[in-house]
């Protein structure tokens, strides 16, 4: 029979289980980011301030940590989405979203690499979906108001804003990664041209 005590302890173990838990994901996406997708397990588990082991009960590989690490950015671009698609500008609403689409994938494009090419069975949320879904929403919005050109799509605008974040590391031109999407946010509300 449980006891009122063994109940609470069960609750204060969940407690500890989901705080290690979160621990470990912040401080896996600190290590990835400064280190990339190869980084060190043990470090992540150190400054999680957590054992190795609490590690791999919670995520027992590499991909697992990834694709939670992933999950969590991803939702939080979604709820912005969310959030933008509310607001007075279509047009304003996607540029901020682009932009912060574009700084996560600059910070975060080794890491879904890496899941593409290790496992790409691992479960999770299909975090290219979500992402196309939150882009197509503010879009459509945008192309319903007159503010975007009524022939692009969702991919197209996620391929060139990941395809300036893959084509602009860190360490050069800061400003480069800014100035091509300056270029495609012209391109997203120039008319399209006609053909001659």
């Amino acid at each position: 029979m449980t006891t009122g005590r063994d109940r609470a302890t069960q609750r204060l173990r969940r407690a500890d289980a989901r705080l290690n838990r979160e621990r470990l994901v912040t401080a896996a996406h600190e290590v990835f980011t400064e280190a990339g997708p190869e980084a060190s397990l043990n470090e992540i588990a150190r400054r999680a301030g957590v054992g190795p082991g609490t590690l791999y009960r919670h995520f027992p590989n590499r991909q697992t940590l990834l694709t939670a690490v992933l999950g969590d950015r991803i939702e939080a671009l979604c709820e912005q989405a969310e959030k933008l698609r509310t607001s007075d500008s279509a047009d304003d609403a996607l540029r901020h979203w682009l932009g912060a689409f574009l700084a996560h994938a600059r910070a975060h494009h080794g890491m879904g690499s890496a899941l593409m090419v290790n496992d790409p069975g691992v479960p999770g949320p299909d975090c290219h979906q979500l992402i196309l879904n939150a882009a197509a929403g503010l879009l459509t919005r945008a192309q319903h108001q007159g503010a975007a050109r009524a022939d692009l799509t969702a991919d197209d605008l996620v391929r060139l804003i990941t395809g300036i974040a893959l084509s602009t590391p860190h360490h050069e031109d800061t400003e480069q990664a800014d100035r091509l999407l300056a270029l495609v946010l012209d391109a997203v509300y120039a008319p399209p041209r006609r053909g001659g």
